[in-house]
């Protein structure tokens, strides 16, 4: 199974799921201290779109890198993919 290799993707992508991760400590403490069930679903919701963010920020990170990979692709046609993909993520985001 593929691997993301860039660093850049790969330390976006940790730094999108500790902060998911934190938001998630935060809701357990809520849940703990006995906040109103409205704000800890409030919360919840906002884990779910980052997590869902990050998912989708993974996909792209992979697909670009297998991409580029397999098709052998020239400079030019490279900038031409990241911009597709880039349109792609800024679609899929929009779903949520």
């Amino acid at each position: 199974m593929a691997q993301l290799q860039d660093e850049t993707s790969r330390t976006d992508l940790l730094n999108r799921l500790r902060r998911a991760e934190g938001q998630l400590r935060g809701i357990q403490r809520m849940v703990e201290e006995g906040e109103p069930c409205l704000d800890i679903a409030s919360q919840m919701s906002a884990v779910r779109k980052a997590l869902d963010s990050a998912y989708v920020r993974m996909t792209v990170c992979f697909m670009q890198q297998e991409l580029k990979e397999r098709l052998q692709l020239q400079p030019e046609a490279e900038a031409r993919l990241d911009a597709v993909l880039g349109d792609m993520q800024t679609l899929l985001g929009k779903v949520r």
